[in-house]
């Protein structure tokens, strides 16, 4: 059973016992730090150890660009491993929101109701709001600072190569969610999100669960939403559709949109990739079916990158709302119902 001989809210850090002082805090500050210093070191050495990969990773990519002659806007060759290494370093990253929720966002008030802390620390001079506004500040402040981090780092790890490989779509998860400001907005919504269902269930390993299915929810739901904060923009050529025709060319580091390429006709319509495509195999019949369908060239859409941070702002506002949505309704529950 946990007993405490003193009171931590009225205690300062001089007169706590020598054994178990740790920084220099007081009150439910103190307390926070004490319960769930473990986890925050952890926290802390973890994105200590990614950013010093990413600089050590960062310095071999730019020592090959240095090294290896190529043309001003594109990627010399034999660099698929440097890619490789950058795409698997943002998938990693892009697991932070996840055990972000799971595994600091769902134990942090479902431990202490399990345990019977929380009945112990409000009973004495700490109300319930003031506990619960430490309890998520405290970690809520170490996760933002410790994701923006890791976002300023990925992105300064990318930024020789942005825009130059056709394989880095800027519009893909392990490249949108993980710089900027996105890490930081979808790690404190899935730590609250995690903070609440611990608060409701009050069970830690069901909370748990219960968390990473929401996470998972959410996840999905972003992944078909995130594309439609940009603004598709068109591209397209009006030099027929012979054989000897060109193709629309995107701009540079600009991310393919739609079912491909398109059919433009004369009066501004557009007609899909199915056109006339039982005579595929016939270049001349091909060609004569087009142009009877008045077609004069060829349009493709797409996301161009200057668009990136706007959708990232756009999306991170979406989801510091919702977390501040859940944080709020936090509060109101748990000053009324938490114990």
């Amino acid at each position: 059973m946990t007993t405490l001989t003193y009171d931590p809210a009225r205690t300062t850090p001089e007169e706590q016992p020598r054994g178990a002082r740790g920084p220099r805090l007081g009150g439910p500050a103190w307390l926070v730090w004490r319960q769930h210093r473990a986890a925050f070191w952890t926290l802390i050495a973890l994105t200590a150890l990614c950013v010093l990969v990413m600089v050590y990773l960062r310095g071999q990519m730019t020592d090959y660009l240095d090294s290896t002659p190529h043309k001003s806007g594109s990627l010399p060759p034999d660099f698929e491993g440097y890619i490789d290494r950058l795409s698997s370093f943002g998938g990693y990253l892009g697991y932070v929101p996840l055990l972000t929720g799971v595994l600091l966002g769902a134990p942090l008030v479902a431990g202490d109701l399990e345990t019977g802390t929380a009945k112990l620390v409000t009973s004495q001079s700490v109300s319930r709001l003031r506990w619960l506004t430490m309890k998520l500040a405290m970690p809520a402040a170490l996760i933002a600072l410790s994701t923006a981090v890791l976002a300023a780092v990925f992105d300064w790890w990318w930024s020789p190569i942005k825009g130059r490989g056709e394989t880095l779509e800027w519009t893909s998860g392990m490249f949108f969610d993980v710089t900027w400001v996105m890490p930081v907005a979808y790690a404190l919504l899935t730590f609250a999100v995690g903070a609440a269902a611990g608060m409701l269930l009050r069970r830690t390993l069901v909370s748990m669960v219960v968390t990473l299915g929401i996470v998972v929810a959410i996840q999905v739901v972003w992944d078909r939403f995130r594309l439609s904060l940009g603004n598709i923009q068109s591209v397209s050529t009006d030099n027929g559709v012979g054989p000897d025709a060109t193709l629309p060319e995107l701009p540079a580091g600009a991310v393919q949109q739609g079912q491909g390429t398109y059919f433009l006709t004369d009066s501004g319509a557009r007609l899909d990739w199915t056109t006339c495509l039982d005579t595929i195999d016939n270049d001349r019949a091909h060609t004569a079916c087009l142009e009877s369908q008045h077609v004069i060239g060829r349009s493709m859409d797409y996301l161009p990158l200057s668009q990136m941070h706007t959708m990232q702002w756009l999306g991170a506002g979406i989801m510091l709302a919702l977390t501040a949505a859940v944080v709020t309704f936090i509060m109101l529950w748990g000053r009324k119902r938490l114990l």
